[in-house]
């Protein structure tokens, strides 16, 4: 058996597989935001490891001697945190969350202090942690001062799990101290920052052992003692090891936020249109990605509006061919890929008084679409073309949206025939990884339920439309 462990904004889940990676059980806990005013957002890392200790007991609960059998432990969880800890790793203050917009000053400096783009491969924002640790030098400097090591979020379970200060290639690449190339920490990007290597975790990819668990979490929750604990990933690449996006292929997220994400055997940056360029979580690997902040949440907002809800929306919809008349620029929270622009803002044009709910819904699914078109772009230009992708994410459950996607971006979209292939379950493939050694064989990619092709005389329709939604766009 196999456990994976995936710390998510705003909950924990922990999922356990066998040897031929069927679920075995699963539980989840929810973790709470602390209460801060935009463009603040911070957690308490005392709450993961309790969502984490809330999810470990359902299943030891309701499953008796099943963690017993677990001979590995991956771990996944969101990226860019910062979590400060003092020579005794005790947290010297909540953790400042990826979603958090205060340091545009410190981004500003850093990208002039040091090559970030040239030996980071990103551009230097607000939601990467070397600005947030520029921001505290500035506002918190006792605690900066007080800092011994910073960690990120799932490597902070990681210490409670094992006892070791460990970060791998994946999570690693988000902070803007890595050498991506390289994939070792950069002393000038740190130094730059007003850190040393000596403050950073050990660095191992993602497929290896980083350490045990500790014989209180075994004696607790039943584990055999000496149980390893993986690398593990951030929760993209968990996601895409999930997925068997590791050599190659591609994956479409319809989320919150909306992700295409590619794998490559080199490190290929492309950081003037805002393609990020990680670290994979397997061994000689890395990715591109292209994302956009607002996704499936513009149909949330929308819903909120009209006051309808979403699936009431997307049957509006249904009835009506695009291109909409109605031109919508999803930016509620910025946009990164292509424009690298925090302060940009959604906006709806073309309406008139004939304008109707269909027409709005419309636009917002083919604003999202026109946007991902534009991160598939964006990859292309940085060495990456994407033909056919599986897409995931609670809004691939629309065949319209995913049609309008298809016609849109030019490409096929997968459909998956079963829906567990999240960050936990890449998670626990790289807890197995860890044991038996990185196989690619073991990263399969998951049978195709149904295929949604572009339609080509749409597809010739969105051109047009997307040039004039492209056209809208003004920085500033």
């Amino acid at each position: 058996m196999y456990l994976g462990i995936d710390l998510g904004t705003s909950g924990a889940k922990v999922l356990v597989i066998d040897d031929a990676q069927e679920m075995q059980a699963e539980a989840t806990a929810r973790v709470p935001d602390l209460a801060r005013s935009a463009p603040l957002s911070e957690q308490d890392p005392a709450a993961w490891i309790a969502a984490v200790e809330e999810a470990l007991g359902q299943i030891a609960g309701d499953h008796p001697g099943l963690l017993a059998q677990v001979r590995g432990v991956g771990l996944s969880g969101h990226m860019h945190g910062a979590v400060l800890l003092d020579a005794d790793d005790r947290v010297l203050r909540p953790c400042i969350m990826w979603n958090d917009g205060r340091s545009s000053r410190e981004c500003s400096e850093l990208s002039e202090a040091a090559d970030f783009e040239g030996i980071g491969g990103n551009l230097v924002m607000a939601g990467f942690t070397a600005p947030k640790l520029a921001w505290v030098a500035r506002h918190e400097p006792e605690i900066f001062a007080r800092t011994a090591r910073v960690l990120l979020p799932k490597d902070y379970l990681r210490l409670w799990l094992t006892g070791e200060h460990v970060a791998e290639m994946s999570d690693a690449a988000g902070t803007l101290w890595l050498d991506v190339a390289a994939r070792r920490w950069s002393p000038e990007l740190l130094h730059a920052t007003g850190l040393t290597e000596a403050q950073m975790p050990r660095l191992v990819e993602g497929t290896e052992v980083s350490g045990t668990l500790r014989p209180e979490i075994c004696a607790r929750w039943g584990f055999a003692p000496g149980t390893v604990v993986a690398g593990g990933a951030g929760d993209n690449a968990a996601a895409a090891c999930g997925m068997g996006m590791v050599e190659d292929g591609a994956f479409l997220s319809l989320g919150t936020s909306g992700v295409v994400f590619a794998p490559s055997d080199q490190f290929r940056p492309n950081t003037r249109q805002g393609v990020h360029a990680f670290c994979h979580a397997v061994p000689g690997r890395w990715h591109q990605m292209g994302v956009i902040l607002a996704a499936a949440s513009c149909l949330d907002w929308l819903a909120g509006i009209l006051g309808r809800p979403v699936p009431e929306m997307l049957a509006l919809a249904e009835g009506h061919e695009g291109p909409s008349p109605v031109r919508f620029l999803p930016y509620l929270t910025g946009v990164r890929t292509p424009h690298n622009d925090p302060t940009a803002q959604a906006s709806l044009h073309g309406m008139t008084s004939r304008t109707g709910a269909p027409d709005l819904v419309l636009a917002v699914l083919e604003g999202v679409g026109f946007a991902l078109a534009d991160c598939l772009d964006a990859l292309r230009e940085g060495g990456t073309t994407i033909t056919e992708a599986y897409a995931v994410g609670g809004g691939s459950r629309s065949q319209h949206w995913l049609q309008i996607i298809a016609d849109i971006c030019g490409i096929t979209l997968l459909i998956p025939e079963r829906g567990e292939y999240g960050a936990a379950f890449g998670a626990a493939r790289l807890g197995q990884a860890a044991v038996l050694g990185y196989d690619p064989a073991r990263f399969g990619k998951p049978a195709v339920s149904r295929r949604v092709s572009p339609d080509a005389a749409r597809h010739e329709a969105y051109a047009t439309a997307h040039a004039e939604w492209r056209a809208l766009y003004r920085r500033g």
